[in-house]
């Protein structure tokens, strides 16, 4: 066995693995899958409708503008876990399209933390030991699904450390 070979098979169980596939109910019904997803680099932001980063909506929206075309998909995950969220899916769907025009995916109303939490949100916890602390954390994957990232609450979505990770898993 050539050195090379060697390294190789005693680096591999260290390489990057597939993160697991998961699935979202749909705000607009049906399901969304992240795996329909892999090829892309996804921005994933729990949101809600009350909060006082709500106003990240245009920024989001401005991101998938800007970067949706080679790629980008930023997926809104409306969440009432910091209880700021309206009651429903319909309702949060309307009161984004109403005030910010959104066109971004979103789920429905999803649990982000505790005992409760999308298997999403369990496994960025136990894998990355990331937890949303409060609505509009930011979450970046590569376009294998792989975490790249973590942005919090208070980091604008067009700040230049949430732009330079997405331009360069873009390239």
């Amino acid at each position: 066995m050539t050195r090379l070979a060697a390294l190789f098979l005693a680096l591999a169980p260290l390489a990057a693995h597939a993160a697991p596939s998961f699935t979202f109910d749909n705000i607009d019904g049906g399901t969304l899958s992240l795996d329909d997803l892999r090829g892309s680099p996804v921005l994933v932001v729990n949101t809600a409708s009350r909060c006082g980063f709500t106003p990240q909506y245009d920024g989001l929206q401005a991101l998938q503008d800007t970067y949706g075309a080679q790629g980008l998909v930023v997926l809104a995950v409306p969440s009432n876990d910091f209880r700021q969220e309206l009651a429903t899916g319909e309702a949060v769907k309307d009161f984004c399209a109403i005030n910010f025009d959104l066109t971004l995916p979103m789920t429905d109303i999803t649990h982000v933390k505790g005992p409760q939490a999308h298997a999403f949100y369990q496994w960025l916890k136990d894998t990355q030991g990331f937890e949303p602390s409060w609505n509009f954390n930011k979450v970046l994957l590569d376009k294998d699904g792989e975490f790249v990232a973590s942005f919090g609450s208070t980091a604008r979505p067009q700040s230049r450390p949430i732009t330079s990770a997405i331009e360069a898993e873009l390239e």
